[in-house]
């Protein structure tokens, strides 16, 4: 397995190059995934504008807007990396948003199901994504639990990265990513590996 230095700015246009090269017939739904100091989120983001450039409707959803309830959550505790692990409604997140942007599929999503701080449903309209849209979803632990994506991204740190960028009181998280590295191997499964452990200094993992 080699790797390729890139710049996050050449990273989003190639990454946003690969999505829109996927057909326009039916919808693309893209999983950005990585533990929350990789900042999946921001690169999702990143890909909206040049996305829309390019003639593609996007849709931006977190999977943070898609947990179980806190009874659920926390049943356990507050800080069980076992439940954690857990902690995504993965049943919301498949009928609301992955599904209907299936083939068939009605194309409405939810953007958000449940407030985790607040514990309670959000109360947002459906929005519709046109044949030829990207669904961008960032979120951490997403693959391996059977998610209809069509194209998957991993943003991937070492053990020390994942430590050192990981604040104190989310600590005890940890074990639950050293799981994932286990049971779902991402840096294996996804579609795209992004070597992430140098802030700024990305790198494309390349096969071969």
């Amino acid at each position: 397995m080699r790797v390729r230095p890139i710049s996050p700015e050449a990273l989003v246009r190639e990454l946003a190059e690969r999505i829109d090269a996927r057909p326009r017939t039916g919808r693309v739904r893209v999983a950005v995934d990585g533990a929350p100091p990789s900042r999946p989120g921001w690169l999702a983001d990143e890909l909206v504008g040049p996305l829309k450039l390019r003639g593609r409707p996007v849709v931006r959803v977190s999977a943070a807007d898609f947990l179980r309830p806190a009874s659920l959550r926390l049943e356990y505790g507050r800080t069980d990396p076992e439940a954690f692990y857990d902690w995504l409604d993965v049943g919301g997140l498949r009928r609301e948003v992955l599904d209907p942007l299936g083939p068939g599929g009605s194309g409405r999503v939810l953007p958000a199901l449940w407030d985790s701080v607040a514990d309670r449903a959000y109360r947002l309209p459906y929005r519709s994504l046109p044949e030829g849209g990207v669904l961008l979803l960032d979120g951490t632990l997403l693959l391996g639990r059977g998610l209809p994506f069509d194209m998957s991204v991993h943003l991937w740190l070492s053990e020390a990265a994942l430590a050192r960028g990981t604040g104190e009181e989310e600590r005890w998280r940890l074990p639950a990513y050293a799981r994932y590295e286990r049971e779902a191997r991402p840096g294996q499964s996804a579609d795209v590996v992004v070597r992430a452990d140098r802030p700024g200094h990305p790198a494309l993992q390349v096969s071969g």
